[in-house]
């Protein structure tokens, strides 16, 4: 059993037990009930939302935050003397799946 779920803007397709990194998440508690699930697929169908399917949601244990790869952004502009090193790490919540739940 998979499902499709959209967060932070983007679409991950999940299992029971996968663990993956997404955008920041303020969080409140331990557990995280992520409700945007786009399909969901059982042992014989596949249910499609349009756009969500209706009372499907998944359950995850948000294990940490963690920092991703370092992006430089360098400016150069030859002959003035101008050089410019930028550099940024994003941050994102780490989760684990516990559970998907159909829709009714």
């Amino acid at each position: 059993m998979f499902a499709i779920i959209e967060t932070g803007g983007k679409q991950y397709r999940i299992k029971e037990g996968d663990e993956l990194s997404v955008e920041l998440l303020p969080a409140k508690s331990k557990t995280l009930r992520l409700d945007r699930v786009l399909l969901v697929s059982g042992d014989q169908s596949v249910e499609v939302g349009r756009p969500f399917v209706k009372g499907a949601y998944c359950e995850a244990d948000i294990l940490g935050e963690v920092k991703g790869p370092k992006v430089i952004s360098f400016k150069y502009i030859r002959r003035e003397k101008s050089a410019t090193k930028i550099g940024h790490r994003q941050r994102y919540t780490k989760i684990k799946v516990k559970s998907i739940h159909h829709g009714a």
